[in-house]
């Protein structure tokens, strides 16, 4: 169904039958009921800590014995947090909070070259993220700081992290 379907069904609804099928809608689909609860009650904050906590386990796990570095799960939350349109503040600070418990668990382990390449397509996303939502004065620095680690680490594709920064320029 096209959009402009869809506005000529809904208009000529009553606003009883349009309350139902919102109704139904709400209680049928979980990722409706997640952005109806986001909407009228966003706890950013709590989403960012929980991010943040899930993310930390990732790389320092506190239930098992071995790590499991897994990029995705922080993409998965922000994919997330983009959807329900969080602010870009909170959404640029877990961006850079991944970028920085990964350099905390590289510093002293031995990771494969995936992992150095994941983390340079998360460098890159970033950058850009930030750019395109003019918050380039409030994470220049923390931006810079993360590049500045990578070099010291020697990471791998250090000018895929040096192109990236670019985009600041």
């Amino acid at each position: 169904m096209s959009k402009r379907a869809l506005k000529t069904y809904l208009s000529e609804l009553s606003k009883k039958d349009l309350e139902e099928q919102l109704m139904d809608l709400y209680t049928r689909f979980p990722s409706v009921k997640t952005y109806y609860d986001f909407v009228f009650n966003p706890k950013e904050e709590k989403l960012v800590q929980e991010a943040k906590a899930k993310i930390s386990n990732e790389y320092f796990p506190v239930k098992r014995r071995r790590p499991k570095a897994r990029r995705s799960v922080a993409q998965k939350y922000l994919k997330h947090f983009l959807k329900l349109g969080m602010d870009p503040h909170m959404v640029a600070d877990v961006m850079c909070f991944n970028l920085e418990i990964a350099q905390t668990f590289a510093m002293d382990r031995n990771v494969p070259d995936a992992f150095y390449k994941s983390m340079a397509n998360s460098f890159t996303e970033m950058t850009t993220y930030i750019s395109q939502n003019g918050l380039l004065a409030d994470y220049r620095e923390r931006m810079l700081k993360i590049y500045k680690e990578t070099q010291e680490q020697n990471w791998l594709f250090e000018e895929d992290f040096s192109r990236a920064l670019d985009i600041i320029d």
